[in-house]
Order: structure tokens, then C-alpha cells, then sequence
């Protein structure tokens, strides 16, 4: 509850009317949820500020794009390419277009980097990041704990072992890197573009799960029933497989 009074707070007052959007600085903004292409006259992305683009637009059409200094665009996770096209502007240092994937889970797989498809017309960078790093692999689930032995007794001896623990399961593998196109003229300083393809780590591998218990011993009339000795911990998952490398193609006009 405590984060989302925060992200709220940090949400600020847009103009999103005639096609233009403006983002305060050390603000965020996500764009509204819409499918498809989306055309805009002005971008502004004040220092440190962020604005999210939802996943379901695939085309975003910028007359004039500002970013400030470290500003961010952040680009949802999502199988269809993702076409961002700019007449003119400017890139501030240290400014990020992050299309990175999601996260496994146990219930899905990590996420690959998303494709993009970018043309700059006149649009000057200082430096910046293209981020299409794939998701990191879910973990490996824990090993069952091993049931306890049972306890020892006058009538039937000494005390059972305890059950081994079971095997961690294996960490899932990482997303890949996305596929970058980046259009631009003849003059555009590709070298002050850093591109981030790497396939996403490996999940973690999952711990064993831990022996059980020996059964308790036992003191009887005549004699004394020893306890059983635990069991062994389950041994660990693998860690998962690195996701694939993405690509970069750079075409000049």
C-alpha cells in the first residue's frame, strides 16, 4: 500500500490533448491503455522523468521528441514489434529507451526483450541506452522436506530413519534479447548509442528440501530403544540457462 501512494504521488498533471504529452521532471506517466498506432505532435520528458507506453500500441509516431537529462521511455513487454518513429528532437544525456522483458514466474516463463523498429530524422543524442535485455528465468522451486521416521517403542525396537529431503527443481531459462532495427541518416552519431541485447540470467535453482526428523528413542523396562538418525537434505536444482543474445541493424539514409 505504501509503494502505491508513492507511484501515485509521483504521477503528474499531463497535457495529453492535441497530440501533445509533457512529463515534469523526476515524474512519471503511463500513456493510456490503447491497441495499436499512436500519433503524437510533441513529446517532452523533463530530467529524470519517465512515461511508460502500454503494450498493446505497436506504433508511436513523435513529431518532436525532448528528453532530459537521464529521462526514461519505457516500452511494456510484448510479442509484437514495437515501431517508434521521430521526425525531430533532442536526447539528453544519459536518457534510456528500455524495452527489457519480464521476469519468469512460476507460472510463466521469462519474457524476450522487445523488438523494435526505430527511425530518427533529426534527432540529436548526447548519449544514450537502448535497453531489449530479456527477462531473468524463474527460480527453481524447493525440495519436499522429508517426513519424520517414527518414534521408537517397547513393543516394536528402535526408532525408524527419517526421510531424505527431495531435489530443488531447476531454475527456468532467461528471456532473449530483443531485435533492434535503428534507422537514422547518413551524419547520426550511432557510436553515442549503447545497446543492451543480452539474454536474460538464468533462474536461480530451487534448494533442496531439508531430511527428516530420526524417530524419537525410547526407554523401556529392560532395555532402551534407540532413535532413528535423520534423513539426508535433498540435493539442489541447476540454475537455468542464459537466454539467447539479441541483434542490432543499423541502416543509414
Amino acid at each position: 500500500m505504501r509503494k502505491f501512494c508513492l507511484m501515485l504521488a509521483l504521477i503528474t498533471p499531463v497535457a495529453l490533448a492535441q497530440g501533445q504529452v509533457t512529463v515534469e521532471a523526476h515524474n512519471f506517466l503511463k500513456l493510456p491503455s490503447r491497441a495499436g498506432s499512436l500519433n503524437l505532435d510533441r513529446v517532452e520528458v523533463a530530467d529524470f522523468a519517465t512515461l511508460l507506453i502500454p503494450a498493446g500500441v505497436t506504433e508511436l509516431r513523435i513529431g518532436e521528441l525532448h528528453m532530459g537529462r537521464e529521462a526514461r521511455l519505457g516500452i511494456a513487454p510484448a510479442e509484437q514489434t514495437f515501431r517508434l518513429e521521430v521526425q525531430r528532437g533532442e536526447i539528453g544525456t544519459g536518457s534510456h529507451i528500455t524495452a527489457s522483458g519480464a521476469a519468469g514466474s512460476m507460472s510463466k516463463p521469462a519474457s524476450s526483450g522487445r523488438n523494435l523498429d526505430l527511425r530518427f530524422v533529426e534527432v540529436q543524442v548526447s548519449e544514450m541506452t537502448l535497453d531489449v535485455r530479456g527477462g531473468i528465468g524463474a527460480p527453481g522451486h524447493s525440495g519436499l522436506a522429508g517426513a519424520d521416521g517414527d518414534a521408537a517403542g517397547c513393543l516394536w525396537g528402535d526408532a525408524s530413519r527419517g526421510w531424505d529431503g527431495q531435489p530443488g527443481g531447476d531454475g527456468q531459462t532467461g528471456g532473449a534479447g530483443g531485435q533492434v532495427r535503428l534507422e537514422v541518416p547518413a551524419s547520426f552519431p550511432v557510436e553515442l548509442v549503447r545497446v543492451r541485447l543480452d539474454g536474460g540470467a538464468g533462474g536461480a535453482p530451487g534448494e533442496g528440501g531439508a531430511g527428516g526428523h530420526g524417530g524419537a528413542g525410547k526407554g523401556c523396562l529392560l532395555y532402551k530403544a534407540d532413535g532413528g538418525k535423520g534423513g539426508r537434505a535433498g540435493p539442489p536444482g541447476r540454475a537455468g540457462a542464459a537466454g539467447s543474445a539479441g541483434s542490432l541493424k543499423v541502416v543509414r539514409f
